[in-house]
C-alpha cells in the first residue's frame, strides 16, 4: 500500500505488511496507523509527500516540510522549525467535499528508552484546507539533539493514526463499505434519522411493523404505512432514505421539519401510534412486550402502621447525570428513598400527619431499555436550562438485578446495542447515533446515552 518516492535528495519509506496492502475491502476502513521516513533531514529544502494510505476511501498523507519560525518571547528572531501535517484527498477535483478526522501524528525516537513526541489533532477536512497539523512540530534545535534520539543516520521517522468518519461530497457507497445506509436529513430531522436507525435495528420491532396490516391506508396519512416503507427502503435500498413521506404522516407542514423536537417525546408518539394500528392485529401488544416496564412508588409512614402504594408503567427511565460517575451510581439514586419530616410530613389521614419515606422499586425490567441521561436541567444558580457535560460511563453489559424488589424469572442482564449522542448546548446542536448492527432480539442488547434529550436503548439478552 506504501511505497517508496524520492523528493530530490530525500526518499519516503513506509514499512509493507501484508495488511497494508491496499485493496477493494479495507480502502474503506474506518482507521489506519501508517509511517513515514525521511532521509537526509539536515538537507531537506522543499515540502515531502508520503505514499497515499486509504482511509474511508479516500488519500491520507503525511506532510513534512522546514519553515522558519518567529515563534519566540521577541517574536523578532526567525526560528528553524520542523512542521508536519496530515493531508487529505489533496488535489481532488470535487469542490463539496468534506471529511472529519481525528488521530495523532507521532515523531519516534529511534532510543530504546527516549519518549516519542505526539501530538493530537482533529479537523473537518475540505477542499480548502486539506492538510492540519503543527507549523512548528519540534524546533530544528530540538530535533537535532542527539539525547533526544528523533534523528539517526539523517533520517527521521513520523507515524500518523487517523480515525475519519465517513465523508460527504465524494463517491462514498455506504451500501458497498459497510452493507447499510443512511436517511436524507431535511433540514432539523438528526434526532429523528438516528432514533429511527436505532428502531430499525430492533429487529423484532421492525418484523412486527412489517405485519402491521396497511392495504388501503393513505400513504400521507397512515404512520404505520409510511413507517414501513422507510425500513424496507433501509433494508434493501442502495442509495440514502427519504422521510419526507414520513414526516406528512405525522401531520408536519415543511416548516416542522426544520424544528429540531424532543426526541424522547417523539419515541413516546411514535410507539404509541404504532400500538394503536396494531390492535385486533397478529402483533397486537408487540409494543408493551417490548418496551414497557413496570414500578411501583410507595410512601411508608416510620411511626405508624400506614402506607401507600401505586404500581406504575413505564417505556423509558431518566437517570440523572450531574454527579454521578456511571450508570450504576444513577440507579442507585434513582431507588434511594426520601424522608418526608418537618414540614414536608406525609399526610396519613387519620394519623395526621407522620414522618414518611418515600421512594420507588422496579418490578420489571423490559426486554429492550431505554435509558434518558438527563443532560437538560434547571439550574436554580442561573434560574435557566443548561447542559450537563459531566463524564458519564456507561458498559458493555449491565447486570440491573439488585434494582429490583424481587429476584427477577429471568436475569435483568443487557447488553449495549446503541446510543444516541447529542453535541451543542440549550440552544440547538446535532445527533448522531451509535449502533451495533449485529444485534437482534435473539441475542443482543441495546444501549444508548446521550445529551439532553438523549435515551439509552438496551435490549435484554440471555447470560
Amino acid at each position: 500500500m506504501l511505497a517508496t518516492g524520492t523528493v530530490e535528495n530525500v526518499t519516503a519509506e513506509s514499512p509493507q505488511s501484508n495488511a497494508d496492502i491496499a485493496t477493494e475491502d479495507n480502502i474503506a476502513r474506518r482507521e489506519a496507523t501508517f509511517r513515514f521516513t525521511v532521509e537526509n533531514i539536515s538537507q531537506l529544502k522543499e515540502r515531502v509527500l508520503s505514499p497515499p494510505c486509504y482511509v474511508r476511501c479516500l488519500p491520507w498523507r503525511i506532510l513534512i516540510l522546514v519553515r522558519n519560525s518567529t515563534n519566540t518571547p521577541e517574536r523578532s528572531t526567525l526560528q528553524k522549525a520542523l512542521s508536519i501535517f496530515l493531508q487529505c484527498n489533496e488535489g481532488s477535483e470535487t469542490p463539496g467535499w468534506t471529511c472529519y478526522g481525528l488521530g495523532e501524528l507521532k515523531l519516534l525516537s529511534h532510543k530504546p528508552d527516549g519518549e516519542h513526541l505526539c501530538r493530537k489533532l482533529h479537523h473537518m477536512y475540505h477542499c480548502k484546507e486539506d492538510d492540519w497539523g503543527y507549523a512548528n512540530f519540534i524546533s530544528w534545535q530540538d530535533l537535532m539533539n542527539p539525547d533526544a534520539g528523533f534523528v539517526q543516520n539523517d533520517s527521521i521517522t513520523v507515524e500518523a493514526h487517523v480515525v475519519a468518519e465517513a465523508p460527504h461530497g465524494v463517491s462514498w457507497d455506504s451500501k458497498k463499505h459497510t452493507g447499510f445506509i443512511g436517511l436524507k436529513n431535511q433540514g432539523a430531522t438528526c434526532y429523528m434519522n438516528s432514533l429511527l436507525q436505532t428502531l430499525f435495528f430492533t429487529n423484532v420491532l421492525r418484523k412486527a411493523v412489517y405485519k402491521i396490516p396497511t392495504s388501503g391506508d393513505d400513504s400521507s396519512r397512515s404512520v404505520a404505512f409510511a413507517l414501513q416503507r422507510v425500513f424496507y427502503d433501509l433494508q434493501f435500498s442502495d442509495i440514502p432514505v427519504a422521510t419526507k413521506k414520513l414526516t406528512k404522516s405525522f401531520g408536519w407542514e415543511t416548516l416542522d421539519s426544520f424544528m429540531q423536537h424532543d426526541v424522547q417525546e417523539f419515541l413516546r408518539v411514535l410507539l404509541d401510534k404504532l400500538e394503536s394500528k396494531m390492535r385486533h392485529t397478529v402483533v397486537e401488544g408487540t409494543v408493551p412486550k417490548l418496551f414497557e416496564g413496570k414500578m411501583t412508588s410507595f410512601i411508608k409512614c416510620r411511626n405508624v402502621n400506614c402506607s401507600s402504594t401505586r404500581v406504575e408503567t413505564f417505556y423509558d427511565i431518566q437517570l440523572s447525570v450531574m454527579g454521578k460517575n456511571n450508570i450504576y451510581e444513577s440507579f442507585k439514586e434513582y431507588i434511594s428513598t426520601e424522608l418526608l419530616d418537618g414540614d414536608n410530613k406525609y399526610d396519613a389521614g387519620e394519623h395526621g400527619l407522620q414522618e414518611a419515606e418515600k421512594g420507588v422499586r422496579f418490578d420489571v425490567f423490559p426486554p429492550i431499555l431505554h435509558l434518558h441521561l438527563l443532560r437538560f436541567q434547571y439550574d436554580p444558580q442561573s434560574d435557566t436550562s443548561i447542559k450537563f457535560n459531566d463524564r458519564f460511563e456507561f458498559f458493555e453489559a449491565i447486570n440491573l438485578d439488585q434494582y429490583l424488589q424481587d429476584a427477577p424469572q429471568s436475569p435483568a442482564h443487557y447488553t449495549l446495542h446503541a446510543v444516541l449522542v447529542h453535541s451543542g448546548d440549550i440552544h440547538g446542536g446535532h445527533y448522531v447515533v451509535f449502533i451495533n448492527p449485529k444485534g437482534d432480539g435473539k441475542e443482543s442488547v441495546l444501549g444508548q446515552r446521550g445529551g439532553s434529550h438523549n435515551t439509552s436503548h438496551s435490549e435484554r439478552r440471555p447470560i
